[in-house]
């Protein structure tokens, strides 16, 4: 069992005055290089067997030598040596260690000692920090500090956002991007076998000079030291956007429902971000922009768009481009409408997204008149105007100037946010972009990858008080067994959710003697699903039929129900014990329709009346609830009653529930039933 410790402060390991180096191959002189390179001013030291100096560092034969106390160290060894390396720094008080090696959990198929090791390498670190195994380390560029064994193509800054990652590789090339995103700390989390992101980030985000957090996620950690850290960020203003990669097989492999394909790790993972009010996002490129959205404003309000350009084409490929997005652009008002054509003239057809055409182009005052007419609408977010600037090393690019000085006088006046936007990501060069955040604009660079930004970055803050309330943490449970479907709808009606009236069958004698009327189904207990394998027939209207299904159908044991008629809805209700986020909650369209739509909304456990009203509302089915083509709006009342009865089921067997499928949840005018039911415990 790994010992839980508690870490001693990072403020020593991210901003050190003493560095030591310990491994003597090509990495070990990288650390070297590239601390004199980023400009460290503190004291470099190297412990070496043989070697009297180490590129220019004054070498020692062990750590016990070491004239001064070590604020952070680069353990460049084999995975066995940087256990006693490890246990030597955390007992000489050092502030904080990189365990560059790797052949620990992260290989546990290749070596099967990865996880003893692990917990080995935990133990002996006590509470000196360590990040990894398995990374690169840490780069901070407010201080000109890193212990990283690679190039990298950051700068120094005085604010920007913070970014960690697990993979290293993927830092280095976040580090070499040329869009102008000021990263302040670059930090590789590697396994987490003792510093997860979330805690990392918790110290990190305290640094004032941080404006934004960014997390590149294979897997979260604690999921209750995530909710702190979002806690922690909401406190101080400062937004988070996260790539959450690896879809887990977890779900996939354990369940048998439809569920587990409909609301595997992937769904887990985003219900878990909406609920946190995390922004997520799929490519780096939208990663970035996003951070530049968060760093030079903060969240936005929403996604509504006033957007200008100069062309037809690009004001109809924005509009293409936003196409079936969160984003809007509300219609122009009659006080919009006539500001603009004073501005414009009568020759320019006004709406929005707008060309202005090139009338007013080089007119910095008109094209600033035109950019506030339609910009300053209460309904407006943020304002955007497509420019795309001409490549310097061929173009002159100051004709273009006329843009920039227009946009400056738009934000000022306006009071919202205004980004200038390129349709291709190269097409607002990195000088440029670090410009145009001086002075207060922001750059975003291209137009598929600004426009996710805008939805990511509008991502609301939750009201929930998160501490408060957590969600329901997942069990770790290997063993679990189906109950049959008899069993599963007992428990479901003792909680109050209705299910058709039933009676359990062995003997074809008692089929003349049912305590409720034809028509009736009958089911094959202990398949979960009875449709591929010939265990249900529908719909039999006499004893006869019934008698006849008894025989062929030939299973030893059966579930005789009652058959509902005048059904307007059927849905699919699961509940998944996701490892990584929690229990997660999927409705969708149900029936045989599941796969076929692919019409399902997820929510993790619990959550309340709003929450699953906007899910509900989100699928597409929606329209048949609200009335379509004239027929009335069904009633969901009773249905969301038994959702919040299923959720109090979950909290009371939360340590022992695997699994819980209601398909089909069949709707009538007055009741919602659940017909098909298997849990899994």
């Amino acid at each position: 069992m790994i010992k839980k410790f508690k870490i001693n402060s990072l403020d020593r390991f991210l901003k050190p005055k003493n560095v030591l180096v310990i491994g003597g191959g090509v990495w070990g002189k990288s650390i070297v290089f590239q601390l004199k390179k980023i400009g460290f001013n503190g004291k470099i030291f190297a412990v070496h067997p043989s070697e009297e100096m180490f590129c220019g560092c004054k070498t020692y034969r062990n750590i016990d030598e070491l004239p001064v106390p070590i604020d952070a160290a680069f353990v460049g060894v084999n995975r066995l040596a940087t256990i006693d390396i490890i246990s030597q720094l955390s007992k000489a008080n050092c502030g904080g260690a990189v365990c560059f090696a790797s052949g620990f959990s992260e290989a546990v198929s290749e070596l099967k000692d990865g996880h003893e090791l692990q917990e080995t390498l935990i133990n002996v670190a006590g509470k000196m920090p360590i990040l990894g195994p398995n990374c690169y380390g840490i780069i901070n560029y407010f201080d000109n500090f890193c212990l990283w064994p690679d190039q990298h193509g950051g700068q120094n800054v005085d604010s920007g956002v913070a970014v960690i990652t697990q993979s290293s590789n993927i830092m280095i090339n976040l580090t070499m991007q040329k869009r102008g995103l000021p990263i302040g700390y670059a930090v590789t989390a590697g396994n987490q076998a003792q510093l997860g992101l979330a805690e990392l980030a918790m110290n990190i985000v305290q640094d004032k000079r941080v404006t934004a957090l960014g997390l590149y996620v294979e897997g979260l950690g604690s999921i209750r030291n995530f909710e702190k850290l979002v806690s922690v960020c909401d406190q101080l203003g400062k937004a988070i956007v996260i790539i959450k990669i690896g879809k887990s097989e977890h779900a996939k492999v354990s369940a048998v429902s439809h569920t587990a394909s409909l609301a595997g790790s992937d769904k887990g993972a985003a219900a878990l971000m909406k609920r946190l009010g995390v922004a997520r996002v799929d490519s780096l490129s939208e990663f970035i922009e996003t951070l530049k959205i968060f760093h030079c404003h903060g969240r936005l309000l929403g996604a509504s768009v006033a957007s200008v350009s100069c062309s037809g084409g690009e004001a109809s490929l924005i509009a293409d481009i936003s196409n079936g997005k969160q984003i809007s652009f509300p219609k122009l008002t009659k006080i919009q409408i006539e500001d603009l054509e004073i501005a414009l003239g009568a020759k320019v057809a006004l709406a929005n997204p707008l060309d202005y055409h090139t009338y007013i182009w080089g007119n910095a005052d008109k094209m600033a008149q035109t950019f506030i007419s339609i910009m300053q609408g209460k309904n407006i977010d943020i304002g955007i105007i497509i420019v795309d600037f001409p490549r310097s090393d061929l173009c002159d690019p100051a004709a273009w100037d006329c843009v920039v000085e227009a946009a400056m006088v738009t934000k000022k006046a306006i009071k919202k946010p205004v980004a200038l936007l390129s349709t291709l990501a190269e097409n607002i060069e990195e000088s440029l972009a670090k410009e145009l955040m001086q002075k207060d604009l922001i750059p975003l660079c291209g137009m598929d990858e600004g426009l996710a930004a805008i939805v990511a970055a509008s991502t609301q803050k939750t009201d929930l008080d998160i501490c408060k309330n957590p969600v329901i943490l997942p069990n770790n449970n290997k063993n679990s067994r189906l109950l049959d479907e008899a069993y599963s709808k007992s428990l479901l009606s003792e909680i109050g959710v209705d299910t058709p009236r039933n009676v359990v069958v062995k003997n074809s004698e008692l089929l003349d003697s049912l305590p409720f009327e034809f028509p009736v189904a009958i089911k094959a207990l202990g398949l979960s699903h009875k449709t591929e394998n010939r265990g249900v027939r529908l719909g039999l209207s006499n004893a006869e039929e019934l008698k006849i299904a008894f025989v062929e159908m030939a299973f030893s044991e059966y579930l005789i129900e009652e058959m509902i008629s005048d059904v307007l809805l059927e849905l699919l209700v699961g509940i998944i014990n996701d490892p990584a986020h929690g229990f997660v909650l999927t409705i969708a369209s149900g029936g045989i329709f599941t796969e076929i739509l692919s019409d399902s909304q997820s929510l993790v456990m619990p959550f309340n009346r709003n929450e699953l009203n906007a899910v509900i509302k989100d699928l597409r089915i929606a329209r048949v609830i609200d009335g379509y083509r004239g027929s009335d709006a069904i009633n969901m009342e009773p249905f969301i009653q038994s959702i919040f009865k299923l959720q109090e089921f979950v909290i009371k067997n939360s340590h022992d529930l695997s699994e819980l499928e209601i398909n089909p949840f069949l709707i009538t005018a007055s009741r919602a039933i659940a017909v098909d039911a298997l849990i899994k415990m």
